[in-house]
């Protein structure tokens, strides 16, 4: 995929990559150069986050460093300008770019906000930046006029890979759009706009090119002030247009008592996919407690075991195996729902997903065809998943095709939960913390191991007699560990 343009003068500027997630956008959170520094082929130039990981993004040629275009914290549209490189080795004044491609970014001096369309030179059809999960798009340079409006005939490329992918919008202009015109805005603005309940037919845009902004849609639905007792007489006059409106009051929070922090990142992307599982699929939860007290005591004999050293050797292990034996003896609840082929798609492979708290919020990487793995095999698996996901260098493609999952939340101290499925998931599998409790034993009540498992699954595709058997399962397994052996 191209992500650099280059002009005479040797100077070439990287854009914003497609680095695979099924996103339109990311945030850059550090860096690692600045004007005048030289940069090599393959030296990481920034450290990105989009709603699923962070990414390092490796500069592809050497040269010299003249512009960046957004500052640390900014979120960057995919296809936009981020670093001007010199590859010529020249030098320039910082904020000045020698024939660079002329955009509204290069031209103001302050820091571009994320939504500012970039205007670049007409370049040959291609393929467009775009991320996994929409597919490579053809894009002409040459935006389609609007049905009864004259337009130039060549056009300035002014969307982004994030428009294109959602389908050209039609018309130019600024003004609110006639009627049976669709406005003018890009997918995040119209999401808002719909959050909001607020018609982008009604709004007066004010971004180039007759684009509606993210200031519009929030100036739609601002509270406008009291008239005054003697203004009473006014609401017999002419509406007065939006443009000549008083600007909306400002509204001010005690930052001494609220700490307000913007929704982005790996949490924006959780809040969001837990809310379409939530009212997509029929989520039902069963319970079972059980005595792991012989779990336990493997544990124990396992990491003394010399084929288990250096291993991570926990109860996570023998219960990530049960689940993986109990799928195999009930093979139809590793599935997904095909709405749009309406069709229900037996998984004959095991991604096992493990949901792993970070600094940047819940993400659940999975561990590849874990149904073939033995078990030191799988206990390596998952001490460099969870190492990984604490360092915050899970890769996209790590948290991607998984089947099933389990969330540990014993090790917060909290009994059990009702957990919400991964998104395209079947199932998912709450571990309850272990402790101590009186439990009958042999005819006795004894002090033993016990924990209670809970198992939330899509009951458009497992019933409750599946799920029970799958949840059953795992509960015996975990009682006699030697099942392992038998049932494997």
């Amino acid at each position: 995929m191209t992500t650099m343009t280059e002009n005479a003068s040797g100077l070439r500027e990287f854009k914003m990559p497609d680095v695979g997630e099924g996103l339109t956008e990311a945030e850059i959170l550090k860096w690692y150069v600045q004007p005048g520094d030289t940069v090599t082929d393959g030296q990481v130039v920034c450290e990105v986050e989009t709603a699923k990981a962070a990414v390092e993004l490796p500069i592809p040629y050497d040269g010299v460093v003249r512009e960046l275009h957004f500052p640390e914290g900014t979120t960057v549209d995919v296809g936009q300008v981020i670093i001007a490189v010199d590859v010529a080795g020249g030098s320039a004044p910082t904020g000045q770019t020698p024939g660079a491609v002329e955009t509204p970014v290069a031209e103001a001096p302050a820091a571009p906000t994320p939504q500012a369309p970039v205007a670049e030179e007409p370049k040959p059809e291609g393929r467009t930046p775009v991320l996994v999960g929409y597919g490579v798009a053809e894009a002409s340079t040459k935006r389609r006029p609007r049905k009864g409006a004259e337009v130039p005939a060549q056009q300035p490329e002014t969307f982004l890979a994030a428009t294109a992918i959602q389908g050209e919008l039609n018309g130019h202009g600024h003004g609110s759009a006639p009627v049976g015109q669709r406005p003018l805005a890009k997918p995040p603005v119209r999401k808002l706009a719909k959050d909001l309940g607020v018609d982008l037919a009604t709004i007066t845009p004010s971004g180039p090119d007759g684009i509606i902004t993210r200031e519009d849609v929030h100036a739609a639905v601002a509270p406008v002030p009291a008239p005054e007792p003697m203004a009473v007489a006014a609401v017999t006059a002419p509406p007065v247009p939006a443009q000549a409106q008083a600007p909306a009051p400002v509204v001010t929070y005690d930052t001494a008592r609220e700490t307000r922090i913007p929704i982005k990142g790996v949490r924006k992307a959780t809040a969001a996919a837990m809310i379409g599982s939530a009212f997509t699929a029929p989520h039902v939860t069963e319970f079972v407690t059980v005595d792991v007290t012989r779990t336990m005591k493997l544990v124990e004999e396992l990491k003394q075991d010399k084929e288990m050293q250096g291993l991570r050797v926990n109860p996570l292990l023998l219960i990530a195996k049960s689940l993986l034996v109990a799928i195999k003896r009930n093979p139809d609840v590793n599935a997904s729902w095909d709405e749009a082929a309406q069709e229900i798609v037996l998984k004959h492979y095991v991604n096992l997903g493990i949901a792993a708290a970070t600094p940047r919020g819940l993400i659940v990487p999975n561990i590849k065809d874990a149904h073939t793995k033995t078990l030191p095999q799988l206990a390596g698996s998952l001490g460099e998943l969870v190492a990984t996901a604490r360092e915050g260098k899970t890769s996209p493609a790590a948290m991607q095709g998984g089947t099933v999952t389990i969330t540990n939340v014993g090790v917060f101290g909290v009994d059990t939960g009702t957990p919400i499925l991964n998104p395209g998931e079947s199932a998912i599998l709450a571990i309850g913390a272990i402790k101590l409790q009186p439990w009958v034993h042999k005819g006795k009540v004894k002090p033993r191991q016990v924990t209670t498992l809970a198992l939330s699954f899509d009951h458009r595709l497992v019933d409750g007699e599946l799920g029970s058997k799958v949840l059953a399962d795992v509960a015996a397994i975990l009682e006699q560990p030697k099942r392992l052996i038998t049932w494997a």
